[in-house]
């Protein structure tokens, strides 16, 4: 072991967080429809699987963007000595409009601010090497996504302090709950040098309110300090309210040049890509922008991947029917989920983003722990064979929360994990029934005998 560095051998990666032992299980025993029917059905994972006819018939009607050619030409030499780390101008011009059509054109992106990155795990990562020092904090609002104990942690050293929310409010934001993570930093010794949030958010699949956006904007304002907003999710709003990118909060206040405040996108949800590895980051701070294009070099994206986006995105009349029949299909979907988890007696925050449902499930925990929590998240793995997130990986302080995907599988098998549910839910009813029935009669002996006893006694007394 001696041979090898601290990094290779410690354990704070975050791979023994339930999130990733969910994966585990279900790599061991995965759902299939034919060869293993009673297989574990993944619903942990926040992939979008909903629109992918759409990008085969594209890809279809546009063979020469797939064939590396232009005009009928070649361009295969041209792309594959392609080195430059700021991207394909033609991409980056495509993927910033792509970027402005999600959020209706209500701001507008400059090319030149945006970095290319391998996936947005890799910007963010990217982000906190320019922006924190070894052992500074970032103040993160609770429940958030597992991967960031791994993204924000693990190489860079950065802390996360959370902010925690509660469901007294839906989880919203307050002044109070950011001064407080504020105030627990500083009594750690902590730097804190930003605030990172998700909107929409994973894993409650909300959209940011203005007046919270607002309130952020004023806090790192006041407080000197960075915010990064990850809108990997943007494209994936489905109901109302509509979206507000932090860029849009800050142009409402005449602050759209502010260069603390820092927006991370991917392709991975809203295109259904994740695969393709294309993530960005956009700022105003020519700094920040200078030193992430020299730290890309270590996770670039494919000159061929970047070539075939910026044809595809490039397509205006694509690019809006994708948009919109892609948040039909996700509404459809995601009513379908709450609708079957209804049918159990289980209910959901109510969300209107996102490839997930934040699901309460805190009326079938033995007791209000996060000990009961693992126990049902147990039993729902091991015998109802489905993978779930539940709420402690997300740092969520309320036991009995859990994160259920919807997006990243077929009709029929989210059918299907809502029967085996419903069936658990009933066990679980019946069970406590016999139970309280037990209770019930145990208490009525105990009366009987109480009740004998008494009149023995009443009986020796005459005497």
């Amino acid at each position: 072991m001696g041979l090898l560095s601290r990094k290779a051998t410690c354990n704070s990666h975050g791979q023994d967080s339930s999130y990733f032992l969910g994966w585990l299980e279900y790599e061991k025993n995965p759902y299939h429809h034919l060869h293993n029917p009673n297989g574990i059905i993944q619903m942990g994972l926040a992939e979008n699987q909903l629109s992918f006819d759409l990008l085969e018939r594209w890809l279809a009607k546009n063979p020469e963007a797939v064939g590396c050619k232009r005009d009928g030409q070649s361009i295969f030499r041209e792309l594959a000595l392609f080195q430059d780390y700021h991207g394909l101008p033609a991409f980056k011009k495509a993927l910033v409009d792509f970027m402005a059509e999600i959020r209706g054109n209500k701001v507008s992106f400059e090319p030149n601010n945006i970095v290319l990155t391998a996936g947005a795990t890799s910007a963010n990562e990217t982000l906190m090497f320019c922006l924190a020092e070894h052992g500074d904090a970032f103040l993160l609002p609770t429940p958030y996504y597992p991967g960031f104990d791994r993204d924000l942690k693990w190489r860079t050293g950065v802390q996360i302090v959370p902010i925690h929310c509660t469901s007294s409010n839906c989880f919203r934001i307050t002044a109070s709950a950011i001064e407080e993570a504020y105030q627990q930093a500083q009594k750690k010794n902590l730097t804190v040098k930003g605030i990172l949030i998700t909107n929409p958010s994973n894993p409650l699949g909300t959209t940011m309110t203005r007046p919270e956006l607002n309130l952020l904007i004023n806090f790192i304002t006041d407080k000197q300090i960075h915010l990064i907003s990850d809108e990997i999710y943007s494209g994936t709003v489905f109901n109302s309210p509509s979206f507000i990118s932090i860029m849009e909060a800050l142009k409402d206040m005449n602050m759209e040049k502010n260069n603390r405040v820092h927006i991370v996108y991917s392709l991975s949800k809203d295109l259904g890509l994740p695969g393709f590895r294309v993530g960005a980051i956009y700022s105003n701070d020519p700094t920040v922008v200078s030193a992430a294009v020299k730290m890309s070099s270590f996770g670039l994206v494919s000159s061929q991947t970047q070539y075939l986006l910026s044809v595809m995105l490039s397509d205006k009349k694509f690019r809006n029917h994708y948009i919109v029949k892609n948040q039909n299909r996700l509404l459809k979907r995601q009513r379908k989920l709450v609708s079957g988890l209804e049918k159990s007696g289980i209910r959901c925050l109510e969300s209107n983003a996102g490839l997930f449902c934040w699901v309460d499930m805190r009326h079938l925990l033995s007791s209000d722990t996060f000990e009961a929590e693992m126990e049902l998240w147990e039993r729902i793995i091991y015998d109802v064979k489905l993978n779930i997130s539940p709420g402690s990986s997300c740092h969520c302080n309320e036991p009995g929360w859990f994160r259920v995907c919807f997006a990243n599988m077929s009709e029929d098998a989210l059918e299907l994990a809502m029967q085996r549910l419903k069936s658990f839910v009933g066990s679980i009813k019946k069970h406590n029934h016999q139970e309280s029935e037990k209770l019930r009669k145990e208490s009525h002996i105990g009366k009987w005998i109480f009740r004998l006893s008494f009149q023995s006694f009443n009986e020796k007394n005459q005497r």
